[in-house]
């Protein structure tokens, strides 16, 4: 008798001590959670204009038949960014003009080169401060194409 006695006794007593010591410790509460962001309609306007841009270097006589050897990408808004080498400097040299991809090959060349006629394309695909960009350049070999460039960024690569 004095078994059930105590084993009862323990029972409640475990018991006891289990509904009351979540309230001697405290109930727990959930954080409140962070407000949820309102989604932005699909016509809502960001922080920054998209700038994002494939440049590419190509062996032929036309952008779209010529083959590419090099490509990089290059985005400049919110930070540049990218796999061009110097994205900060190429974004840089497109803000000085105004992303005017030929004002970048309008610049006399001190260079000086053959007349081999081994042609090159240089082209930029893609969004410049929110404008759709499509614009290529030929040039009759390496050499031209460098020289117009004037030490540029945007497509020193």
């Amino acid at each position: 008798m004095r078994y059930i006695r105590n084993t009862v006794a323990a029972v409640a007593t475990a018991s006891a001590l289990v509904l009351t010591g979540t309230t001697a410790m405290g109930v727990a509460q959930a954080r409140p959670t962070q407000p949820a962001q309102p989604a932005q309609p699909a016509n809502a306007k960001s922080l920054y204009a998209p700038s994002a841009l494939v440049l590419s270097f190509s062996r032929g006589e036309d952008a779209a038949t010529a083959t590419v050897e090099r490509a990089v990408t290059l985005s400049c808004a919110p930070r540049p960014a990218g796999t061009h080498p110097a994205p900060a400097a190429a974004c840089a040299e497109l803000s000085a003009v105004n992303g005017e991809f030929a004002v970048l090959t309008e610049k006399p060349s001190h260079k000086t080169c053959t007349r081999q006629w081994s042609p090159v394309v240089i082209s930029a695909q893609g969004v410049w401060q929110g404008k759709h960009v499509a614009w290529s350049a030929t040039y009759g070999n390496e050499c031209e194409m460098e020289g117009s460039m004037a030490d540029g960024k945007v497509f020193a690569f």
